[in-house]
Protein backbone atom coordinates (compact mmCIF):
# COMPACT_ATOMS: atom_id res chain seq x y z
CA UNK A 1 0.00 0.00 0.00
CA UNK A 2 0.97 3.49 -0.77
CA UNK A 3 0.27 6.88 0.82
CA UNK A 4 -2.17 9.07 -1.82
CA UNK A 5 -3.46 11.56 0.40
CA UNK A 6 -2.61 13.13 3.98
CA UNK A 7 -4.00 16.09 5.35
CA UNK A 8 -5.92 17.45 8.45
CA UNK A 9 -8.74 20.02 8.76
CA UNK A 10 -12.42 20.15 9.15
CA UNK A 11 -14.43 17.51 6.70
CA UNK A 12 -17.60 18.72 6.99
CA UNK A 13 -19.33 21.99 8.08
CA UNK A 14 -21.97 21.04 10.17
CA UNK A 15 -24.59 23.41 11.58
CA UNK A 16 -28.07 23.10 13.78
CA UNK A 17 -30.60 25.74 13.95
CA UNK A 18 -34.12 25.29 16.23
CA UNK A 19 -37.09 26.81 14.54
CA UNK A 20 -40.03 27.59 16.16
CA UNK A 21 -43.40 27.16 14.57
CA UNK A 22 -46.57 29.38 14.66
CA UNK A 23 -48.06 26.18 16.44
CA UNK A 24 -45.14 26.02 18.80
CA UNK A 25 -43.95 23.06 17.55
CA UNK A 26 -40.15 23.00 17.25
CA UNK A 27 -37.91 21.72 14.18
CA UNK A 28 -34.47 21.78 14.05
CA UNK A 29 -32.65 22.27 10.35
CA UNK A 30 -29.94 20.43 10.03
CA UNK A 31 -27.45 21.70 7.26
CA UNK A 32 -23.90 19.59 6.23
CA UNK A 33 -21.76 21.44 3.87
CA UNK A 34 -18.93 19.63 2.43
CA UNK A 35 -15.13 21.08 2.56
CA UNK A 36 -11.86 21.66 0.46
CA UNK A 37 -10.64 18.92 2.32
CA UNK A 38 -13.69 16.55 1.36
CA UNK A 39 -12.86 17.60 -2.14
CA UNK A 40 -9.51 16.83 -2.32
CA UNK A 41 -10.26 13.42 -0.68
CA UNK A 42 -12.71 12.70 -3.36
CA UNK A 43 -10.63 13.49 -5.72
CA UNK A 44 -7.51 11.76 -4.50
CA UNK A 45 -9.33 8.29 -4.28
CA UNK A 46 -11.56 8.42 -7.42
CA UNK A 47 -11.11 5.32 -9.20
CA UNK A 48 -8.88 3.73 -6.36
CA UNK A 49 -9.77 0.83 -4.74
CA UNK A 50 -8.76 2.21 -0.57
CA UNK A 51 -8.70 1.75 2.46
CA UNK A 52 -9.98 5.11 4.91
CA UNK A 53 -9.36 5.62 8.60
CA UNK A 54 -9.95 7.94 10.12
CA UNK A 55 -8.58 9.65 13.72
CA UNK A 56 -10.24 12.52 15.68
CA UNK A 57 -7.67 15.48 16.52
CA UNK A 58 -7.59 16.86 20.04
CA UNK A 59 -7.42 20.15 20.94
Amino acid sequence: MKEIFNAKGLFVKYTEKKVKLENGDELTHRSEEPTELWWRLKEAVKGKKVRIVVYEIEE
